[in-house]
């Protein structure tokens, strides 16, 4: 880490803890570019899942049934 990048950390490390997250929010944001065929990707896969769930082809469970398969673990 360059010496800048040191004292950059120091102080975002002595602000407030909503002001990190705002920070983290921020320089995550910045890393994750827009990607067309990616966000066309996941709303074809959004659809399709939609309609399997409406038309009876999805196999569901409740959230009873996961919760208290987890519980234990």
């Amino acid at each position: 880490m360059t010496e800048n990048t040191e004292r950059l950390l120091k102080k975002a490390l002595k602000l407030l803890p909503i002001e990190r997250a705002t920070i983290v929010d921020r320089l995550v944001s910045s890393l994750d570019k827009p990607d067309k065929t990616i966000d066309d990707l996941w709303r074809k896969e959004i659809e399709d899942r939609i309609d399997a769930y409406e038309s009876g082809k999805m196999e569901t469970v409740s959230v009873e049934e996961v919760l208290a398969k987890y519980k234990d673990k």
